[in-house]
């Protein structure tokens, strides 16, 4: 303290003073000129005249805090923690909390020491680049509909937050759970508040007396907003909203119109889910704030939900502004429109330089306990037949550029369901994969549009068994068993050929170089919409989410097809 205190009054060398730039001020929204004295990874002085052992000029441009990222699952971008920093870090992300709801679904609590590890091992020149707050997944499984790979109960819950490895619980998906009161996810919740931890949500469309309800157990923030009115409604009963620009989905444009002068405050950003084409196309945190302005956000508001902000919702002390005693994580932007990245310093310790890491994340962590995670029961093309019985089958049908789903009914036959082939109807298939127990849900997917052939995935949220889409039982045994044989990952089988991307890590990462990832996915991709997917899908991300139970309104697990509005497993045939 006392080294700083010299260091702001120019008694002692900064060890670092970053000249000619703008200063973005948090507390007032007013940009000054200046200087930044560093010491000890610390802002010691905003002003002039410093002596250092190191210059570094600006060149006029805007210094900003650090990006953070509120809600991110870093499994999503299917990339290895050190390539995710190393992306991340280049487009000016200072600190994440992450929830390895993901991993954690798949490995059990091993999956969340291994993130943890793997960004602690993660050094340069003495700091970790990318700072990590992680957050103890609240929904393992998400719902009891489904199989997992864990089980994390109340007690489990109670006892990692007892060993202090935590720093919050994660979003607690099960809002049906909560609001009618039951006793274990309460438990779970009561483990987080009662340490003073965070508790982060997730109730999309709740509203009214259920609103008051999940506000009473102590929940904070909520990322699936689907109107501005619900926006303003859920800062008015004293949540923050989380503006998610991830790569399958956003809020962006309905969070805009519920902007103001008075509720600024209370307005968040995340990605969510942020893929390694996006990462290395658009940005991260950058991105978010360049859509935003785009979209007519004011951009001194933008820069507050990227800081200050989330370090005010989540009491992230010391973080969030360039400002005396505040930690030196800053970030060099060319303007508060583009929001291009120049420079980024972690500690005070310049980590990447117009849009590259400075850091080595060529070195990977990879234990044993996130390897080798696909174990399925012999399968074959007979498994994948439907039989009717002359009554109507139910029937997803996904809404455009978006996860929901609509129950559609479509006759049924008195017989086997033959498909035409034409890309109208696929069949559905969710295989367990965890403990090879042999459970298998079958469904039928309505103008998904794809035809001859299949595609599978072992990223499925949220228990992430293997899904299989197809109008070929042959084709769709086929990509079951080149993910099996894979350890998982992406598969696509038409007309006689095959490719497959493992993931071999869990079944839902790689340890590819991100430029290898984005590459290998966009190809399989670009095969999908090949074989007739519509572009408003991109064929293998939105099919991962065909079985992510809590999201409206109709999906499918591997017990079967599962109702949201009715929270109960319906027949795939109402006869």
């Amino acid at each position: 303290m006392k080294q700083l205190i010299d260091c702001a009054m120019k008694r002692e060398k900064a060890q670092l003073v970053i000249k000619n730039v703008r200063i973005f001020n948090v507390f007032t929204g007013e940009t000054e000129e200046g200087e930044i004295a560093i010491k000890d990874g610390r802002i010691a002085g905003i002003g002039s005249g410093y002596s250092a052992e190191e210059t570094f000029d600006g060149g006029g441009n805007i210094v900003l805090p650090g990006f953070i990222d509120s809600h991110i699952h870093i499994e999503s971008s299917m990339l290895s923690p050190e390539e995710f920093a190393s992306l991340s870090v280049a487009h000016g992300t200072s600190a994440v909390i992450a929830d390895p709801h993901e991993l954690v679904n798949v490995c059990g609590i091993a999956g969340a020491d291994y993130l943890r590890e793997a960004l602690d091992q993660l050094k340069y020149k003495g700091v970790s680049p990318l700072e990590l707050f992680l957050q103890l997944p609240s929904c393992v499984p998400a719902t009891p509909f489904e199989t997992s790979g864990a089980n994390i109960d109340a007690a489990e819950t109670e006892l990692e937050f007892s060993k202090g490895k935590f720093f919050g619980l994660g979003e607690v998906m099960n809002f049906p759970a909560v609001i009618s009161g039951e006793e274990e996810v309460l438990k779970k919740i009561q483990s987080a508040k009662k340490r003073g931890a965070p508790v982060d949500g997730h109730a999309p469309g709740v509203r009214g007396d259920a609103l008051n309800a999940y506000l009473c157990a102590g929940i904070s923030t909520d990322h699936e907003s689907l109107t501005s009115e619900e926006c303003r409604e859920k800062i008015a009963r004293g949540m923050y909203v989380q503006i998610r620009c991830g790569s399958s989905t956003n809020n962006l444009e309905e969070a805009v119109k519920a902007v103001d002068g008075f509720n600024f405050s209370r307005f968040l950003l995340c990605s969510d889910d942020k893929n390694a084409s996006d990462l290395l196309q658009r940005g991260h945190i950058d991105d978010a704030l360049r859509r935003l302005v785009e979209a007519g956000y004011p951009a001194k508001y933008a820069v507050l939900a990227a800081t200050k902000n989330i370090c005010d919702c989540y009491s992230l002390k010391d973080r969030g502004a360039v400002a005396p005693h505040y930690f030196a994580d800053l970030v060099l932007v060319d303007n508060l429109e583009n929001f291009g990245v120049l420079a980024v310093f972690k500690r005070g310790v310049k980590v990447a330089e117009r849009g590259h890491a400075l850091f080595d994340s060529g070195s990977r962590y990879l234990p044993s306990s996130v390897t080798d995670t696909v174990h399925i029961r012999p399968v074959k093309k007979e498994d994948f037949r439907i039989m009717g019985h002359g009554g109507r089958f139910r029937a997803l049908q996904v809404m455009p550029n978006g996860l929901y789903t609509e129950e559609v009914f479509l006759p049924a036959p008195k017989g086997e369901l033959i498909l035409k082939r034409d890309g109208t109807l696929c069949k559905l298939a969710v295989i367990e994969r965890h403990f090879a127990s042999g459970n298998m849900g079958l469904g039928l997917v309505k103008d998904y549009g794809l035809k001859g052939g299949a595609i599978g995935i072992s990223v499925a949220h949220d228990s992430h068994n293997l899904v299989i889409l197809g109008d070929s039982d042959e084709d769709m045994a086929r990509a079951l068993e080149l993910l099996r044989k894979s350890g998982g990952g992406m598969a696509l089988v038409s007309n006689g050929e095959e490719r497959v991307f493992p993931l071999e890590i869990a079944g839902l990462m790689s340890q590819k170089s991100a430029q290898e990832v984005a590459k290998a996915t966009a190809e399989l991709s670009r095969l999908g919409h090949q074989m007739g997917v519509r572009d408003c899908y991109e064929p293998f991300m939105t099919l991962a989410f065909l079985s992510l139970a809590v999201i409206p309104k109709l999906k499918l697990t591997d017990r079967g097809l599962f109702s949201l509005e009715q929270y109960k497993i319906v027949p795939l045939e109402e006869v």
